[in-house]
Order: structure tokens, then C-alpha cells, then sequence
């Protein structure tokens, strides 16, 4: 075992966290879950929904079975929301190909849906004591700072440096132990600002320390700024209900109930066309501003009030009219769920 494994296990021992939700009664299925949902998220975001998640599907069968609805419902707000659909998938791809149980080869583990090398080598270490390096975004940043590796890890080359320090520090014997203290170290201590260098366990060899460059590694993502999208959404709304489509399998909240956009068609045109009848009466909101990692979305939401729903709208699978006051059908992104609310609250005071 390494200088570097032997103290951090040690500080692991004393200072590590143990008391999360999914280190509690481990099981593969319970560490890929969180592994997932801690995919961009941070931990406190994390445990509730975790909590809740597990509660609804304890087990890789109850997953495997349940609807995608069920499962979006679930995750609503958690965002990024490929990975609830990847769980799912990946769930049904081991029941159907490995007697619904996770698989312990780590050739199979990342050939599941949404599961790549880091996420693998967590789930295997975590759960089966497996040796096998991680690299989530905690660990990029103490590997960057101890061993002073420069340039952006989303570089191939550079990224090959990091898996190699991966590799050296991973000691032969608990994996486990190891694979959660360096998280933790990352999460904890050698956090990305103002990192409490003087607490850390590895510091009298850290050579970003040694440097006083701590805060310069890893190396930030070369900066550039993001496009703006304009989308015009539209709050159809009908005796306390709202009107929903489903989206489309791929692309931007794939699967998640939304409100439907208006694209070259006149406003009248659509709703002639969804509902067999002009709009009674319009208004037109404030833009709502939403981020994405890669873009920012404004949303120009305009209310609709139609007298009828007509004969053409609810088929029940794709499209549906929503009780305001009753549960989501499904899967709702958080901006089009703020639409939502702000209509419910709308109404709440014009029937007041």
C-alpha cells in the first residue's frame, strides 16, 4: 500500500462519512443509484431524492417493471434527467440478461446504459470490494492538486495522466474504504474553494501546496459563452386543468411531460388545430430565464383560455389535460413545473 492510500485511509477512519443513506445496507443496486443521481449533483441535493427513490423502487425488479412516467415522476427536479432514463433501461437490460442481478464483471457493468469507467469502478469497489480506480469530479481535483497535473482533464492526453494517477494511488487492499475516503477528501477538504489545505491528511507531499497554486488546479474548462434559445410556450387552460404533451423519447427533457411550444404556426392556427377552435382570450407572461450546462433557454410562456376542450386533444399516452391541483402524470422539468404552479396560483386568485 501506498504513503498516499495508507493516509488517507487512516483520516478516513477518524473523519470519513458513514452515515449516508447509501452506505447504509450496501448493495450494488443501492451504490449505482446514488453513484447516478451524484453524477453533477452535490450530496445534500441528492439525499432526499435518493431516500425517496429507493423507498419507491427498492430493487432491481421493482425498477426494471415500473413505468418511465413513474420513473421521471421520481426524479423530477433532480435535472439531467438521461440518467433516470439510462437507470431504467439498465435496469431491464439486467434483468433480461442477468437473472436481475447486477452484474460483477466490469466488461458488463459499463456495457449498461449511462454507466462509463468511473461509474463502474465506484459501483464495484464500493459495493463487491473490487480494485478498480474512479475519477469523478472530487477525485480530479485532489489527484490534480497532489500530483500537480496540469491542463484540463477533459482533454484526452491530459485525462490519460489522470487515470494513471488513478491507478498508481488505488491500493490492493481496502478498496472500499479507499475509493469513499477520496471522495470524501475531495468533497470535504480539497473542495474547489478555499480548500482546507492544513486539515488534509496527504498535504506534506501535495505538490500544487508546494507551489502555493493550490486553487489553479484542476484546470478550468476553457471558457466560452453560452448560446441563447428562445422557446414561446403555451398554458392552455381549461376549468382548473392545463393542457400536457409528452416529448419525445431523445433530445431536451426526452420522455417528460411539458407544455407544448409554438413553432411557425400562429397561435390561432394551433389551437385550431390542437383543440377545433380559435382562443378566447391570451396573455402573455414574463420570460422565464432556464441554464443548461451548454446554453441558456428563455422560455416566453403565454397563457391560453379556451371555452371547450373539443374532440381532438386527450389520447392519454401522448397527450393529456392535468388537474391543476392533482399529482404530475409524470416527469415534469422544473421550469415547465414553475409554469405550472404560477398558473395554479393564477387561477387559485381569480376564482377568489
Amino acid at each position: 500500500m501506498s504513503d498516499f492510500s495508507a493516509r488517507l485511509l487512516a483520516w478516513f477512519e477518524e473523519h470519513g462519512r458513514k452515515d449516508l443513506p447509501w452506505q447504509q445496507n450496501i448493495t450494488a443496486y443501492r451504490v449505482w443509484v446514488s453513484e447516478i443521481m451524484l453524477q453533477q449533483t452535490q450530496v445534500q441535493t441528492v439525499i432526499p431524492y435518493f431516500s425517496r427513490f429507493i423507498d419507491r423502487f427498492p430493487d432491481l425488479a421493482s425498477l426494471a417493471d415500473a413505468d418511465l412516467d413513474d420513473v421521471l415522476s421520481q426524479w423530477s427536479g433532480l435535472g439531467y434527467y438521461t440518467r433516470a432514463r439510462n437507470l431504467h433501461k439498465a435496469a431491464q437490460s439486467i434483468c433480461a440478461e442477468h437473472g436481475g442481478q447486477f452484474p460483477t464483471a466490469f466488461d458488463d457493468v459499463v456495457e449498461l446504459p449511462g454507466i462509463g469507467r468511473s461509474t463502474a469502478g465506484a459501483v464495484l469497489s464500493l459495493a463487491k470490494g473490487q480494485r478498480h480506480a474512479i475519477l469523478d469530479g472530487n477525485v480530479k481535483r485532489v489527484l490534480a492538486r497532489h500530483a500537480a497535473i496540469a491542463g484540463w482533464p477533459g482533454k484526452p492526453a491530459v485525462a490519460r495522466d489522470f487515470w494513471a494517477a488513478a491507478e498508481r494511488y488505488t491500493p490492493q487492499r481496502k478498496v472500499a474504504e479507499y475509493t469513499q475516503a477520496i471522495m470524501d477528501l475531495g468533497a470535504t477538504l480539497c473542495t474547489r474553494n478555499k480548500p482546507s489545505c492544513d486539515r488534509c491528511p496527504v498535504r506534506g507531499d501535495c505538490r500544487a501546496r508546494r507551489l502555493n497554486s493550490v486553487e489553479d488546479f484542476p484546470a478550468r474548462k476553457p471558457r466560452v459563452s453560452k448560446p441563447l434559445r428562445t422557446k414561446t410556450m403555451i398554458l392552455a387552460s381549461l376549468d382548473g386543468q392545463v393542457y400536457l404533451e409528452r416529448r419525445p423519447e431523445s433530445g431536451i427533457w426526452g420522455g417528460l411531460w411539458s407544455l407544448p411550444e409554438l413553432g411557425e404556426q400562429s397561435l390561432n392556427e394551433w389551437c385550431c388545430k390542437t383543440f377545433g377552435h380559435e382562443v378566447i382570450e391570451t396573455q402573455s407572461w414574463d420570460v422565464l430565464r432556464h441554464s443548461f450546462s451548454h446554453y441558456n433557454l428563455d422560455i416566453q410562456p403565454i397563457l391560453v383560455r379556451i371555452g371547450s376542450e373539443g374532440g381532438k386533444v386527450a389520447d392519454g399516452d401522448r397527450r393529456i389535460w392535468h388537474r391543476l391541483n392533482e399529482a404530475p402524470p409524470g416527469g415534469i422539468a422544473t421550469p415547465v413545473q414553475k409554469l405550472i404552479n404560477q398558473l395554479e396560483k393564477s387561477e387559485d386568485v381569480a376564482h377568489s
